[in-house]
């Protein structure tokens, strides 16, 4: 997939020794995009070399708040990646994709009229605490020591294991056929492109993953992030 969005952070202030950055991640750019224009900014203004990462990768097609870390605040990614995410975004009700989302056309359509209200809320509920998950195929999982999206990319299948997830929190905040809105709050790992998979396959339909924007990390919340400037939107 082609990334075409040029974004900037003017003016940003960085401690190299130690900072921690909220960034509201713009449309179509990945989560290194982030962290490659932050490390270039910080190390021009230091003069060297310095460490930065991220707290939680968010696919390309996502928005919302990613964690980037400087310096010493590096050996905090694990525990801030360890916490709870808050994500909003929409399912599309009745069409699937190979990569449950929209990097990846439909490749298959299903009936979907005959879904109501409350079986969309019953099917949230349903999957709400611990469970196990199948992570996409086109996702960075490893399969015998291989990042499962370069199987994918190549044509040829794996069967990925199960993972366990909670889901603490699945609300629908909109029901306007065949579209979903929705808020789920949940542990780390949770593929939210999976959840599209299975809530469609809940539904006796299918459904692809088609906005997301992650809002929360823990307590950090991407109404304190800084937002990029966008050059061009395409």
């Amino acid at each position: 997939m082609v990334h075409d969005v040029t974004f900037d952070f003017p003016d940003l202030e960085i401690n190299p020794e130690g900072d921690l950055l909220l960034v509201d991640k713009p449309y179509k750019c990945t989560s290194f995009d982030v962290v490659g224009k932050i490390r270039r900014q910080v190390q021009r203004k230091a003069g060297r070399k310095v460490k930065v990462g991220h707290a939680g990768t968010l696919d390309p097609l996502a928005t919302g708040l990613l964690i980037i870390c400087v310096g010493k605040m590096t050996k905090q990614v694990d525990s801030i990646q360890a916490q709870d995410k808050t994500y909003t975004g929409t399912f599309t009700i009745g069409a699937t994709t190979p990569s449950f989302d929209l990097e990846k056309p439909v490749d298959a359509e299903y009936p979907y009229t005959h879904v109501t209200l409350d079986d969309a809320v019953n099917a949230a509920k349903s999957f709400i605490g611990e469970t196990e998950q199948v992570p996409p195929i086109f996702s960075a999982v490893k399969h015998k020591g291989e990042r499962s999206y370069e199987i994918a990319r190549r044509g040829d299948e794996a069967q990925l294991a199960a993972k366990k997830i909670t889901i603490y929190d699945f609300q629908i905040t909109r029901f306007e056929l065949p579209e979903v809105d929705f808020l789920i709050r949940c542990s780390k790992g949770t593929y939210i492109r999976a959840i599209a998979r299975d809530f469609g396959r809940a539904l006796k339909s299918g459904a692809h993953l088609s906005s997301l924007c992650r809002t929360n990390i823990g307590c950090f919340n991407v109404n304190d992030a800084i937002k990029p400037i966008i050059a061009n939107k395409q």
